[in-house]
């Protein structure tokens, strides 16, 4: 249906091309899945297909992209919005109306289509992605997965013949997820929509894939089928790597594959991990909150949330989109008024001081980390960074997290994943007290969020405390010692990770679906492995 031939791409002046020498066909009723690592060019990739690169990236293309034979390559993208739908990785950015049903019939009305075309298009497809009971809704007040699915619709109802996403599930929390791939599973297998979709969290996508284009990331691309390309690729969900630990052949892409699976396996591990020791009762308080309550307008986004943070351990903050997770960020940071209740973090009462004084106690990366950016090059925000630090420590921890970006880039023409690692390095080179971060794992491949885990796990051996608002549940297992779920503005659930992600198999990682509590992390399963039937594992 489509075809990239012999692509390549590079920014002026680069030293290396994103893409170089990349063939790909996209075939009639297939789900293809682009990922590689952190920068290596996914949406570059997608944005080739859509006419965005480089009409407005700048840059240098090279090769032809064909739709059915004919070649495309010089047509602007509102050419090709017939034929090539468009989801960004922020859906909400895209919107141009108010209500959900102006916005699926926005784009029928700039092809032009008669009145009863749309009419009859915006009802098939409320009811084909089953919100219909959301046409009359303001875009505003809908959840992610709502979002999600309103930015899918408005794209369809153009009758698109391929559907092009950016990391479609990363905003969303593991339920809202699924609903959004069954609804592309739905249009692939029952009216024969092509879907490209780049993503890092396999763990969600690669069971619905026909077929994986994974990005080298010195330009190349391997096509083939997912169960080939992540036996030997470093880019792998915890699932394949478990599968590569218990040298099964073929490796599991689905969580029902494992557990046909497992009964073998049980018989080969060391006891499982034990319960972590109790938390001191001394332990070093360095943030609390007491009945806080907050309020947008009439609405309640915090309803007398008790919460305590203590120096020396990670907390996940989990729940569904709209629960009240970066609402509570933000009111501990001191942005975000509070209706009632006491807080206290690092001692003080943040929400009482002025902005300048509140990072010496307290550092926040909200999800929009690119609005912390705002000079010309990456050297000049670790300059600016290392005033709270020590000269280099920006840079260094920058190099951690996704090594390589140089130091003459501009913030705003790094990827997504990139952008999010500079400002993460941005804020933790001030080691305050307190770190709060909202979706820190966006846009960052499996080896970023190891390191990230690592680097939170030495803030808090250092006495701080971490809080991290998140939906990315195996980087919750890696990462954090206890875990708080928030449901419609109040706490529901709290303690240890291991407990509280067994209660919940919407929040429990692939290794725990597996295996069952209290595993959570592929590393324990080779531990005991090695450790052999009745030894037992430390955690």
């Amino acid at each position: 249906m489509i075809a990239l031939r012999d692509i390549g791409f590079a920014y002026d002046g680069a030293a290396r091309p994103v893409l170089h020498g990349v063939d790909l066909e996209v075939e009639e009723g297939e789900l293809v899945l682009v990922s590689g690592p952190t920068g290596a060019g996914k949406s570059t990739l997608l944005g080739v297909v859509t006419g965005l690169v480089p009409r407005f990236s700048g840059g240098v293309l090279s090769g032809d992209v064909l739709l059915e034979g004919r070649s495309i390559v010089h047509d602007p993208p509102r050419e090709r919005a017939h034929a090539i739908g468009y989801v960004g990785q922020d859906p909400a950015a895209g919107f141009v109306t108010d209500t959900v049903e102006e916005e699926l019939a926005y784009g029928m009305e700039q092809l032009g289509l008669p009145g009863e075309t749309m009419r009859r298009r915006v009802e098939e497809t409320l009811d084909l992605l089953g919100i219909a009971d959301l046409r009359g809704r303001d875009l505003r007040t809908l959840s992610g997965g709502q979002q999600q699915r309103v930015a899918i619709g408005a794209v369809l109802t153009m009758h698109p013949r391929l559907l092009v996403l950016d990391e479609p599930t990363s905003a969303l929390d593991p339920t809202a997820a699924e609903e959004v791939l069954a609804t592309l599973t739905r249009l692939v297998h029952d009216l024969g929509v092509s879907v490209l979709l780049a993503e890092h969290r396999l763990e969600r996508v690669v069971p619905f894939a026909d077929r994986m284009v994974l990005l080298t990331g010195d330009g190349g691309v391997r096509v083939g089928e997912p169960s080939e390309l992540l036996a030997t690729s470093p880019v792998a969900p915890p699932l394949v790597e478990l599968g590569r630990a218990a040298d099964w052949n073929p490796l599991p892409l689905s969580v029902r594959d494992a557990r046909r699976r497992v009964r073998a396996l049980r018989e080969r591990l060391a006891e499982p991990p034990a319960a972590p020791a109790p938390v001191a009762p001394d332990a070093a308080r360095a943030a609390r909150a007491r009945g806080v309550t907050v309020a947008h307008g009439q609405t309640v986004a915090l309803r007398e949330v008790d919460l305590t943070l203590l120096g020396g351990r990670v907390v996940g903050l989990m729940g569904r989109n709209g629960a009240g997770k970066s609402t509570l960020l933000w009111t501990l940071q001191g942005s975000r008024a509070r209706r009632g209740g006491d807080l206290e973090v690092d001692g003080v009462d943040t929400g009482r001081l002025p902005a300048d004084r509140r990072r010496g106690h307290v550092a926040m990366l909200p999800q929009t980390a690119a609005d912390l950016l705002y000079l010309e090059t990456v050297a000049e925000e670790c300059a600016a960074a290392d005033v709270d630090g020590a000269p280099g420590d920006c840079r260094a921890l920058l190099d951690r997290l996704v090594p390589g970006i140089p130091d003459d880039s501009h913030p705003r023409d790094l990827s997504e994943g990139q952008r999010l690692a500079l400002a993460l390095a941005v804020v933790l080179v001030a080691r305050p007290r307190v770190v709060l971060l909202d979706e820190p794992t966006r846009g960052l491949d499996y080896a970023a969020k190891h390191v990230l885990a690592r680097v939170l796990r030495d803030l808090a051996a250092g006495g701080r405390a971490v809080l991290v608002a998140t939906h990315d549940v195996e980087f919750v297992a890696q990462a954090a010692d206890d875990v708080v779920v928030l449901a419609e503005g109040e706490v529901v659930s709290a303690g240890p990770v291991r407990r509280v992600v067994a209660e919940s198999p919407a929040f429990a990682p692939q290794v725990t679906k597996v295996l069952g509590a209290p595993w959570l992390r592929v590393d324990e399963v080779v531990a005991a492995l090695a450790a052999g039937p009745g030894e037992p594992v430390t955690a």
